[in-house]
């Protein structure tokens, strides 16, 4: 089997062409980024409001938090982003 160049792994999915990159945008700064899934991280939470993903702000070098609902989840880790899962201690 040799390599697959430009056809979908998954039908209605197109082949990787290279680093996958996430935009995002600073609420102090307001700069505009992108990021490749190295500079993000995912904690999924029990619930929505423990549910989010982070990264450093390479303009101001703020930590920035942002909520992750579902579709952002599935973008994140389909893009490589490494995930945390929380766990309650209840």
């Amino acid at each position: 089997m040799g390599d697959t160049g430009d056809t979908p792994v998954l039908p209605g999915i197109p082949a990787q062409r290279g680093p996958v990159l996430f935009k995002a945008a600073c609420p102090e700064c307001r700069a505009r980024c992108e990021l490749a899934a190295g500079s993000l991280r995912l904690a999924i939470g029990a619930s929505r409001r423990t549910t989010f993903y982070s990264f450093t702000c390479p303009e101001c070098g703020r930590a920035v938090r942002r909520p992750a609902g579902e579709r952002i989840v599935e973008l994140l880790t389909g893009g490589g982003v490494r995930t945390l899962r929380l766990h309650s201690t209840v």
